[in-house]
C-alpha cells in the first residue's frame, strides 16, 4: 500500500505529490496574473468614472500630471487617493484576516470580529474629539488596535481560555468599543460629527495623499514583514511542542505574528474605517480557490483583499442608486450571508472518515 502524508492527504512513491503540487502553483500564477489585470482594469475605471466621465488615457495621463489641469486635479487629488486607500487597506485587511485565523486557529476569527478594527476606530473617534490634527490619526488608530489586542488577551488569560475560543471574547470587546464610538460620537459637536461617521459603518470619503503616505507605508511594510516570517506560522501549526524542538519559541512568534496583525488592521481602518468582512470571507475564498495556505496564496490574499474592497467602492460611486453610500454597508451586505454559512459550518459535527 502506499503511504498517505498527513497534512496533504497527497499520496507517495507514485509521483502524484510532485503532480498536484504543479497544479496548485499552475493554479495559483493563474489566479494571480487574473487578479492583476482585474485590478488594473478595474483601477483605470475608478480613476476615469464619476461626475466628471474621462477617457481611460486622458485619466491615465492625468495621473501623472499631463493634460488639462483640471482634469489632473480631479484624478491626482480626489479619485487617486481614495483608490490607492482601498487598495492598500483591503490588501492589509485580507493579510490580517489570514493571520488571525491560522494563529487562533479558528474560521471565524478576523480584525472586525475579534475587536482590532473596533479598537482603532475608538482610538481615531477620540483623537477627533480631542481636535488633534488629521496626521495624528493612524497612530491613534494603531494605539486603539493594541488597546484591543491587550483587552482580548487580558480577559483570555484571566479565564484561561483556549486559543480556539478566544473569537468569543473578540466580539465582547468589539461590542464594547463599538458602544463607546457611538457614545463619543453622540457627544460631539454637529460639525464633528459628520467627520466621525466613517468610524461606524466604514468609508473611504475624503481620503487624501498624507493619510495614504503614512497608513499606506505602515501597511506595505508591515505586510512585507508578514511574508519574511510567514513560515514561522506553518512551523506553528505544528504544535508548540514541535515548534520547539525545531528552534521556534512558540510564543514569541506567536505574539510577534498578532502584533503585525494588529497593525495591519489598524492602519487599514485608518484609512477606511471599520470596513466589515473583508478580512473573514477573503482568506476562505482564496482556500476555496487556491487550496493549501503558502505565501503564494498570501500574495493572492493581498490581490483580492484589494479587489474586494476597491470594487465595493466603485459599486458605491458609481452602480448603486443610493448616493452617499459606506463601502462598510457593501461589505458587510456580502459577507453577512458568508458569515452564515461559516457558522452554520462551525456548528455540524465532523464527519468521521471510513478507514
Amino acid at each position: 500500500m502506499t503511504a498517505v502524508l498527513p497534512v496533504t492527504g497527497l499520496r507517495t512513491g507514485t509521483g502524484t505529490g510532485t503532480g498536484a503540487i504543479a497544479r496548485r502553483r499552475r493554479r495559483s500564477l493563474l489566479l494571480g496574473l487574473g487578479l492583476t489585470l482585474a485590478l488594473l482594469l478595474l483601477t483605470g475605471l475608478a480613476l476615469s468614472t464619476g461626475q466628471l466621465q474621462l477617457p481611460l488615457l486622458d485619466a491615465l495621463r492625468a495621473l501623472i500630471g499631463l493634460g488639462d489641469p483640471g482634469d489632473v486635479l480631479v484624478v491626482q487629488e480626489f479619485r487617486a487617493p481614495r483608490v490607492v486607500s482601498a487598495l492598500i487597506a483591503g490588501a492589509g485587511l485580507a493579510v490580517a484576516g489570514t493571520l488571525l485565523q491560522r494563529l487562533f486557529r479558528n474560521p471565524l476569527a478576523s480584525p472586525d470580529v475579534v475587536g482590532v478594527t473596533g479598537g482603532a476606530s475608538f482610538g481615531a473617534v477620540l483623537m477627533l474629539a480631542l481636535g488633534a490634527s488629521q496626521a495624528f490619526i493612524p497612530l491613534a488608530a494603531l494605539g486603539g488596535g493594541v488597546l484591543a489586542a491587550l483587552l482580548l488577551g487580558a480577559f483570555a488569560w484571566r479565564s484561561r481560555m483556549a486559543v480556539n475560543r478566544l473569537v468569543l471574547v473578540g466580539l465582547a470587546v468589539q461590542s464594547g468599543l463599538a458602544a463607546a464610538v457611538n457614545l463619543m460620537i453622540v457627544r460631539f459637536p454637529a460639525e464633528l460629527a459628520s467627520s466621525a461617521l466613517q468610524w461606524t459603518t466604514g468609508s473611504l470619503y475624503g481620503r487624501n495623499w498624507t493619510e495614504v503616505r503614512i497608513g499606506g507605508a505602515a501597511i506595505v511594510l508591515t505586510v512585507l514583514a508578514v511574508f519574511a516570517l510567514y513560515r514561522r506560522v506553518a512551523v506553528l501549526d505544528l504544535g508548540d511542542d514541535s515548534a520547539g524542538g525545531l528552534g521556534l519559541d512558540p510564543n514569541r512568534a506567536r505574539l510577534g505574528l498578532l502584533l503585525l496583525a494588529v497593525v495591519l488592521a489598524s492602519m487599514a481602518a485608518a484609512l477606511c474605517g471599520p470596513v466589515a468582512f473583508v478580512a473573514l470571507a477573503v482568506p476562505h475564498l482564496v482556500r476555496l480557490l487556491a487550496g493549501p495556505p503558502t505565501p503564494g496564496t498570501l500574495a493572492l490574499t493581498a490581490l483580492t483583499g484589494a479587489l474586494l474592497l476597491l470594487g465595493s467602492d466603485y459599486a458605491v460611486l458609481n452602480l448603486l442608486p443610493v448616493h452617499g453610500l459606506p463601502v462598510g454597508a457593501v461589505t458587510a451586505t456580502l459577507g453577512a450571508p458568508w458569515l452564515l454559512v461559516l457558522m452554520i459550518r462551525q456548528g455540524r459535527p465532523p464527519q468521521r472518515s471510513e478507514s
